[in-house]
């Protein structure tokens, strides 16, 4: 697999067409974090790890509202491997004019849009979920 994140991505729009409750993606620490921010955001309910030695993969439980309608409307991957996209801290877009967020890897570790403006970081852009 050569884009884990943009393979968690399409999972999660794939199951959120489908009105899955959960999805199941192999684990991977950088994978776990995104999940993790998406948690906090209250983009999905929330997320747990399991196999053999606790940690083969991740299952997502996904957000719907009252008419069965997803939470999340939409994912987007920016930095890929073959092209990819760094923002300096003045640089960093508003994603869906502050309704959706965007997920940044900085030196401090995986952050939303919000914190990074917040503590002057950039870095790299890697999606867009709203």
């Amino acid at each position: 697999m050569t884009d884990p994140i943009a393979d968690l991505l399409a999972r999660i729009r794939n199951a959120k067409q489908r009105k899955y409750k959960d999805v199941y993606a192999p684990f991977s620490r950088i994978k776990k974090e995104v999940i993790h921010i998406l948690k906090e955001e209250g983009f999905i309910r929330d997320y747990k790890t399991s196999g053999t030695t606790g940690m083969d993969e991740i299952k997502i439980l996904l957000k719907y509202g009252n008419k069965e309608e997803s939470v999340i409307t939409d994912l987007k991957r920016i930095s890929k491997p073959g092209r990819r996209v760094y923002v300096g801290s003045d640089a960093i877009p508003y994603v869906k004019r502050g309704l959706g967020i965007a997920i940044l890897s900085t030196s401090r570790g995986l952050m939303t849009d919000k914190k990074s403006r917040a503590e002057k970081l950039g870095g790299e852009l890697l999606c867009y979920v709203w």
